[in-house]
Parts: structure tokens; sequence; C-alpha cells
């Protein structure tokens, strides 16, 4: 949630340590000047002005005091403060690195049992039962995946006969069926490569995005003519590290998904690559139909579709910026859709910027 700036929790204690440490100081001073100017000391003879002389004296050194307290207690509360505090930054690192998709990454808290320590604790025990639901998840679409691709290949190939026979005559039905088929096929092959991207697994080599935004514009070029989309793509020099078929694939499935969602005739698809400091950025926009706000955070879920697809042939299987969030979030970066004010969608994908002195890695189909 939003939140208005405010101290932090180590400053925050630290002028709490130090306010309780002035005002005991304080009530100490002034109990000791009271002391010395009212009680009688035993075989002492003081002047007349003795009262007015021991207050008068006595000011500047509470000045001083009070100063010493100040400091001390700003540097002692500052550190102390850190020190306690410390437990909750491990904490809050772990519980940033989970919400980047890192359920592997463990608080591990040393030390003795006390109140940290049972956050931190409950916290891991969280995150293995996490980790572990994911897993399962994952292992069980891509067992689900890999069973179904043997019988669909099957069924495929069985139909490209039927479909290749001369003394056939055209059959409506087969070329149905040949869509379905084509079409669930992709959609196991989408659900395998989702439950397989992992940003553990992945070999990184130097990618530059505008070379794969090329190849993806030049693939999907006669999809987009066949629906008459102008595809432009233009761009600059964007280094960055990963899997080169991984970024291929999610270069593709953003421009595939711009030019499926788009207007019945003359659209406009435009893939740009820029670069800026500490990022390289892939942004691909479209013409198309209003996108309502409140829809776009649930469009990168799986089968989630904005409006109707419009060119039904090629329909996609609903997984596309699902997917493109999966490898994203695998590269250490971060996607962003936002609605277009004249119709249609910009996604914005940004990735950690390549140190420079080092070559792109030419894209991989495989």
């Amino acid at each position: 949630m939003d939140r208005e700036p405010g101290l932090s929790a180590r400053l925050r204690l630290t002028l709490s340590y130090t306010g309780f440490l002035l005002v005991a100081g304080t009530l100490m001073l002034v109990t000791g000047a009271w002391f010395l100017a009212r009680v009688r000391h035993v075989g002492l003879v003081f002047a007349p002005g003795y009262r007015l002389s021991v207050a008068r004296d006595f000011a500047p050194v509470a000045a001083v005091t009070m100063g010493f307290l100040l400091v001390f207690g700003l540097v002692g509360g500052w550190f102390l403060a850190g020190r306690m505090l410390a437990p909750l930054h491990r904490i809050t690192h772990a519980t940033r690195a989970a919400a980047d998709g890192s359920l592997s990454h463990r608080v591990r808290l040393p030390g003795r049992q006390d109140e940290f320590a049972e956050l931190a604790d409950a916290f891991d025990t969280m995150l293995e039962r996490l980790e572990a639901h994911v897993a399962a998840q994952q292992r069980f679409a891509a067992n689900a995946s890999h069973e179904l691709r043997t019988p669909l290949s099957v069924t495929k190939s069985l139909l490209d006969v039927a479909r290749a026979d001369p003394g056939r005559a055209a059959d409506p039905l087969l070329d149905r069926l040949h869509a379905v088929n084509t079409r669930a096929i992709d959609l196991t092959e989408a659900l395998l490569l989702l439950s397989r991207v992992d940003r553990r697994s992945l070999t990184r080599e130097p990618v530059d995005l505008s070379l794969l935004a090329e190849e993806a514009t030049e693939t999907l070029l006669p999809l987009a003519e066949k629906h008459a989309i102008t595809l432009e793509a233009e761009g600059e020099f964007a280094p960055t590290t990963g899997s080169p078929a991984l970024l291929l694939q999610l270069t593709t499935n953003l421009v595939h998904n711009a030019i499926v969602h788009n207007l019945p005739e003359h659209g406009t698809v435009r893939v740009t690559t820029r670069v800026r400091p500490g990022s390289a950025l892939l942004t691909v926009e479209n013409t198309g139909e209003q996108v309502p706000r409140d829809l776009v955070p649930t469009l990168t879920e799986p089968f989630r579709r904005g409006t109707d697809r419009v060119h039904t042939d090629h329909a996609g299987t609903g997984l596309g910026l699902a997917i493109a969030q999966t490898i994203t979030r695998a590269h250490d970066g971060t996607l962003t859709l936002t609605p277009r004010p004249a119709g249609g969608l910009r996604v914005t994908v940004e990735l950690p910027q390549r140190p420079s002195g080092s070559a792109p890695a030419g894209p991989r189909t495989a």
C-alpha cells in the first residue's frame, strides 16, 4: 500500500533513547543543584552569597554535561537501534526476494530464541511450504504437458495424412479438427515452457534486445500483413544478459499478442528498444480497443484475455503475457502494462543492463 514518507524505525528509536537520556540527565542535574543549594553541610561555614554562587558556577557545568549526554545519546542510541533492528533488515531482504519470485531464499537468523527469531523461523517455514507447493504445481504442469504431447502429435500426423489424401474430397470437418489440434499442441508447448522457466536454471549470455525485436517482427510480419496491421520496429542497441532463446520467446509473445489484440483493420504495432542508466528496455505498443485500468493487473494471469480475440485463426493460447511475465522475472526484470489513452496497450520490459565490454549473442530459436 502507498504510505506517506516518515522517519525510519532506527531514527525513531535513536531519538527515543536520546530523549530519555536527556530527561534523566536533566532530573539528575536539577536534583544535584537543589541538593547543593539547600542542604546544610556539617562543619562548613558558608559566606552570605553562597547559594547564588553555587547556582552561577553550576550552570556551565550543567550545560556541558547536557551537551555530552545529547551527543552520547545520539551516537549510542543509533548504534543500539541498529543492532536491535538488524534482524528486521534480514527479514525484509528475504521478503523482497520472495516477492520477486525467489522462494528459495531463507532468513536463517542466528542467535538465541526471541521475538525476532520466532518471526524469522515462521517466515522461513512459510517460504518452505510455498516453494514446495509451487514446485509441485510446476511438476504437475510439466508432466501433464509432456504426456499430452505424444497423443496430440499422433493425431496431428493422422489429420495431415487424411488432408493430403488426393482421393478424399475436401472436408471442412478435417480442417476444423486440424485447427483445434494445432491449438492444443500450441497450448501444451506453452504450458511446458511456462513450467520450465526458472531463474536458477538459466544460462546467461550477452543479448541485444534490438536484434531480438528485429527477428520477432520479421517472423510475424506475414501475420501482420494478412490482417492489415502496420508493424514497425526501431530502437537502439539495448544490451542485457540472459537466455537468448527465452528472451526471443518473450519478444515474440509480446509482438504476437499486440497483433491479435488490435483493430480489425488499419491497426499499428510499434516495437522499440532503448537504454537508460542500469536498464535495457523493450517496449511493444499497439492500437486496439480501450482496456479498463482495473483489468490491466489481471492480464498476465494464465488464460486471461482483456478483450475478445480479433483474429480467430491465430487466437493464441491465453498464455502469452503469462509466459512473458515469467520469463521477465526469471531474468530479474519487470514487465509493466499501461493502457493507451487512444486504445490498445503499451507493454514495457525492463531488464538489467549488461556491463560494457561483452559482445551480444545471436538470437536463437531452439
